[in-house]
């Protein structure tokens, strides 16, 4: 069986290791393949193969229509918005993709960009570096308001895995916890989380549903202040209407993992918003989730070969 990993380095800068896809078949491992959005690219890579393993590689209906061997795709992520799963069903093609392995690691991210927002320790860490201590006649100082979070309204947007062990932390914290899902016992819906949340977390796929979701008008319904956070997929948030609430004030700030075009556009106005704050897709990045990510899509693989296809979403 013909193997092709197209985009192995930002999953694998090679400090683990492929041996468990590589002994399951002909495996050619390709560090990057042009740019992620070239399907031609990734259509010349992928050549006769007959399972592709990819991580943001997109691909489209013409992959499937001009690699007639495609049997299998496996995505190294949970997130499995850069296949066409319905074109890929359309030719036969099962879409398997790793549903749990980052959700410890993405929850206590969230809450690495809400205690950023609540405390500043970069910010205070540099400044006593920069000799403001020494010069500071009181024993201590404060930069930014500090803010506890006990008492406060965590709102979540999607209560899957990540989203239940998000509540779970903040509940942890002290906090009150809303949830919006369309599946969930419990959920509220998004106008009275909107309404009632200090803070609110992106925990939810991206689809052509909620593309945007996080907008002008749904800005609107929100309280003054309001914090938001998204580690699930840039699209979600429409940048250019979140910027122009962050310089009003409406949205008090906003820490994202994720943009709407990666890696970052220099256009991007995010970039020159007030109180946003940007970390480059690391959420999933420790090496536990990396090798558990590995792990499973061999996995995957393996069933597949044995006639029992798991983790399908197609």
């Amino acid at each position: 069986m013909k193997i092709v990993v197209l985009d192995a380095h930002g999953v694998n800068p090679g400090d683990i290791t492929w041996d468990q896809l590589t002994s399951l078949g002909d495996v050619e491992i390709y560090e990057e393949t042009a740019d992620g959005a070239n399907e031609q690219a990734t259509i010349d890579r992928i050549g006769d193969c007959e399972i592709v393993v990819t991580c943001k590689n997109v691909l489209g209906r013409a992959t499937f229509e001009q690699c007639k061997n495609i049997k299998m795709v496996a995505v190294l992520s949970t997130g499995y918005d850069v296949v066409d799963v319905n074109a890929a069903a359309e030719h036969g093609v099962k879409v398997c993709n790793v549903p749990t392995y980052a959700t410890d690691a993405v929850a206590q991210f969230v809450f690495a960009l809400i205690l950023e927002l609540c405390h500043r320790v970069e910010l205070h860490s540099r400044s006593v570096h920069d000799g403001d201590w020494c010069n500071c006649g009181d024993f201590c100082y404060w930069l930014t308001p500090q803010v506890e979070l006990a008492g406060k309204t965590l709102g979540i947007i999607g209560y899957g895995n990540i989203g239940q062990k998000v509540a779970e932390i903040g509940k942890a914290l002290g906090m009150h916890i809303l949830y919006n899902s369309p599946h969930a016992a419990g959920s509220v819906s998004l106008d009275e989380l909107f309404a009632k949340s200090d803070v609110i977390s992106l925990n939810c796929r991206l689809t052509d549903q909620n593309r945007d979701l996080i907008n002008a008008a749904s800005i609107a319904k929100m309280k003054d202040g309001v914090w938001l956070v998204n580690t699930a997929r840039g699209p979600l948030v429409n940048e250019p209407d979140l910027v122009a609430a962050l310089e009003s004030g409406k949205v008090g700030a906003y820490a994202t993992d994720v943009v709407t075009g990666e890696p970052i556009s220099p256009n991007n106005p995010l970039l020159r918003a007030k109180n946003c704050f940007i970390t480059p897709h690391i959420a999933w990045s420790t090496k536990e989730c990396r090798e558990r990510l590995v792990d499973v899509t061999a996995e995957n693989v393996k069933a597949f070969l044995a006639g029992s296809p798991i983790n399908v979403v197609n």
